[in-house]
């Protein structure tokens, strides 16, 4: 198969379908030097996206998190993954929405004048662990843990 960068098919890029090759952004894209950016990856079975309600919802509390308010709504999102897969006559497939702060006038770290971007792919992606799903797969137990979250400076109130 293709690279992801060489395919056909087309992807929904900021409110339209676009050839899969055309969908680009800048070098200097906020995004890329910076990891301005969220994303829910999702399964689409038989023509019905699993919890895509669910996923639009949390990508646009991941964008506010970030500080990115993206330009749209869960009803929008959900409607443009459809769009997507239709575009692609898919009814199985992955379905990678991503949304990032592009390239703009700033490049420092917060850059809150940059626009928000919002792009939905899909393609046909089959089991993700293949056939362990049925036959089984070896896993090792590590002996290493988490740090706890108490374990995290907490600001002071005192002036140090």
């Amino acid at each position: 198969m293709a690279g992801y960068d060489d395919r056909d098919g087309f992807i929904w890029m900021d409110g339209k379908l676009v050839d899969w090759r055309s969908a680009n952004v800048h070098i200097l894209t906020h995004g890329l030097h910076y990891a301005s950016a969220v994303f829910e990856g999702e399964r689409c079975y038989s023509g019905k996206i699993f919890k895509s309600t669910e996923h639009s919802a949390r990508l646009l509390r991941s964008g506010e998190l970030l500080d990115m308010q993206i330009p749209y709504t869960v009803a929008e999102i959900d409607a443009a993954k459809v769009a997507t897969l239709k575009a692609n006559n898919l009814t199985d497939a992955y379905v990678r929405a991503i949304a990032w702060r592009g390239a703009g006038e700033d490049m420092g770290v917060a850059s809150l004048a940059n626009p928000i971007r919002l792009a939905v792919a899909v393609w046909t992606w089959g089991s993700y662990y293949g056939d362990a799903k049925f036959k089984g797969a070896k896993l090792d137990i590590a002996k290493w843990k988490r740090p706890s979250p108490e374990t995290m400076a907490q600001p002071r109130d005192d002036p140090v």
